[in-house]
């Protein structure tokens, strides 16, 4: 395949036309069968990283209001990891694209640093085409499937913030919560409360605490939803890529 076919190919798939097609033949060009490695993507795969975490941490710190750096951190870690980026990378054709040397032509299945590497080049890019924009678009478009994935891991239990994250997401506002009644003593009181979000009202909860029913009722909100089961246990989402 002659190098323009490459790129046309490339910008079918990643859905978007270079003014400079430089950039993405540097980006799809590995090493191995670079004249000079300046004319490699290796640079391209180092501003790469840069731009795909900031996208990352962005959305992540827009979508998990509720979580702390560290958890934020897990998740960010997990997302622009080398494995999630060659899974993608290798989904939706990236990989099959980049130009290696004769000697790696022949060796089967392409390694999976090569695969992360093109999809980080290629983020860069765009980035350096046409802007953080449009790089944002391209990175969310392939990683909202795998924040969701390891999110749906990691949450523990956390129901009001997985709630949180669907209103935000789907209805545009914030959950609230209303205590409904409290029965007990002081040292020992349980609590009713209920969600209500987009002027719906959920189905109330008891809890020991009023953390507790909080949870709870986002609990009974979210099966209501639709978002989990009786058990708690979201679907699987639809993914992209392979399974990590």
């Amino acid at each position: 395949m002659v190098i323009q076919e490459i790129l046309d190919q490339c910008q079918a798939i990643i859905e978007y036309q270079f003014r400079n097609p430089e950039l993405l033949d540097a980006a799809l060009t590995h090493s191995s069968c670079a004249d000079n490695r300046l004319l490699s993507n290796e640079r391209l795969e180092f501003l790469g990283d840069a731009v795909l975490g900031l996208i990352v941490c962005q959305r992540l710190y827009e979508i998990y209001p509720e979580h702390l750096e560290g958890e934020l951190t897990k998740l960010k870690s997990a997302v622009v990891s080398r494995r999630t980026c060659a899974a993608i990378s290798n989904a939706i054709g990236l990989t099959a694209l980049i130009r290696v040397g004769r000697g790696m032509e022949g060796a089967g299945n392409r390694p999976s640093s090569l695969a992360a590497g093109v999809f980080e080049s290629v983020v860069a890019a765009i980035y350096l085409d046409g802007g953080f924009e449009n790089a944002r678009t391209f990175v969310l478009k392939h990683t909202e499937t795998w924040i969701l994935q390891y999110a749906r891991t990691s949450h523990q239990q956390n129901y009001k913030s997985l709630l949180q994250q669907y209103v935000q997401r789907q209805l545009g506002g914030t959950p609230t919560y209303e205590v409904l009644d409290e029965t007990g003593p002081d040292h020992n009181k349980s609590f009713q409360v209920r969600v209500v979000a987009n002027d719906r009202g959920f189905s109330p909860a008891w809890g020991t605490t009023k953390k507790d029913a909080e949870q709870q009722a986002a609990l009974k909100a979210l099966q209501e939803l639709g978002m989990v089961d009786e058990h708690g246990h979201e679907p699987p989402p639809v993914s992209t890529a392979s399974t990590p």
